[in-house]
């Protein structure tokens, strides 16, 4: 089971996000774009361009977790 540390910052970016980019790639999309930290717990969700895809990207004591459907 996969568990995410609770968090009451919960982002959602809007328009549309490549979805080839990885764990790395859009760590650095929060940093440059959202001017924000992604290692401080927070959850940042990202959709793709027809908008049937979208990915999550969380951060925990341990490390980054990417989520896709």
């Amino acid at each position: 089971m996969i568990t995410v540390v609770p968090t009451d910052q919960i982002y959602l970016c809007c328009g549309a996000t490549d979805m080839r980019r990885g764990i790395n790639s859009l760590a650095r999309m929060v940093q440059q774009v959202l001017a924000l930290n992604p290692h401080t717990g927070a959850i940042f969700c990202f959709r793709g361009r027809k908008g049937h895809i979208i990915k999550i990207l969380a951060h925990d004591d341990q490390g980054f977790c990417l989520f896709t459907n």
